[in-house]
């Protein structure tokens, strides 16, 4: 109104007046919005993220390489430290699975919202007769949170497992029973690293991601207790997906929390991914009216694959 007024009466002192309180209140809605998607106890926490080949073969393979890449350019773009704490190749392309982490603050809180299945529809760069695959990935978000956090592990309940190191790494990683599998047996929960060389490494890397596990487990209980929500973890196939890239026959990203829809899907497999994150965890905080905006007419068409 007070806008409206100023342009008018022309009065240029008016106009300004307008445009700080407009800029002020924009900036009070925006951290009110941070403060109601971030409001979680590891929020500001830095974050695990586990990525898994599921449905697919070769090419959900290649699949879970590429959202890899699309979670490693994410953090570059935020300025956050990416480290690969294990990595197991495909068989023949791509990754079996992977874990990450990635530093800083609200690192967690921001992929959270990530956690799910994740679809790719493409022309399968693997099928000679050049056919439309479908591949399905699974994303785990964990917080990591440092030591200062206690969480009861009884060495009793573990079972330690070592193995030789698979994939790349030449003669000694092959000969050296330097990998670790670690399984808490009370929850079922296994962790695997062979990142290392140094068992002694691989296995302080395990405890680290399955002490990181075991608190976001029990957060999820509390949650369900509270609000009746359920785990991330679904089977990774058809029906579970959380969002779809299809590449083919047309190019469209689509969230299936949120019905948003995103044409350029080159931008979100670099990691411009912030449209979605924010959109979701707006979502779960309980604010239908944060629903995006459906897509433009040149951005793709909207029937699913």
């Amino acid at each position: 109104m007070l806008a409206d007024l100023a342009d008018e009466a022309r009065d240029e002192a008016t106009a300004v007046e307008a445009a700080t309180l407009i800029g002020a209140t924009e900036d009070a809605v925006g951290k009110m919005e941070f403060a109601r998607m971030l409001s979680g106890p590891y929020d500001r926490e830095s974050a695990l993220l586990s990525i898994n080949a599921g449905a697919g073969g070769t090419d959900a393979q290649d699949w879970a390489e590429m959202l890899q890449r699309m979670y490693t350019r994410w953090a570059q773009r935020r300025g956050y430290k990416m480290e690969i704490l294990d990595l197991q190749p495909g068989d023949e392309a791509g990754i079996k699975s992977c874990t990450l982490s990635i530093e800083g603050e609200w690192a967690y809180g921001y992929l959270r919202a990530e956690g799910g299945v994740h679809r790719l529809v493409r022309i399968s760069p693997f099928d000679a007769n050049a056919r439309r695959q479908t591949a399905f990935a699974s994303v785990f978000i964990y917080p990591d949170i440092d030591e200062t956090v206690k969480v009861e592990i009884d060495e009793k309940d573990l079972r330690v497992e070592t193995m030789r190191s698979g994939g790349a790494g030449g003669q000694h990683v092959n000969k050296t029973e330097s990998a670790i599998r670690i399984t808490h047996v009370p929850t079922g929960i296994a962790v695997h690293c062979q990142s290392e060389r140094s068992q002694h490494k691989n296995r302080s890397i395990a405890m680290r991601i399955l002490r990181s596990k075991l608190i976001e487990l029990e957060q999820k209980k509390q949650e369900e207790k509270m609000a009746g929500m359920h785990g991330q973890k679904k089977a990774i196939e058809w029906g579970s997906q959380i969002r779809s890239y299809v590449l083919a026959p047309y190019r469209m990203v689509s969230d299936h929390r949120t019905d948003l829809k995103v044409g350029n899907v080159d931008a979100v497999l670099d990691g411009d991914i912030d449209e979605f994150m924010v959109a979701a965890l707006l979502e779960l905080a309980g604010d239908p009216a944060a629903r995006p905006r459906p897509p433009k007419k040149d951005e793709g068409a909207e029937d699913d694959v």
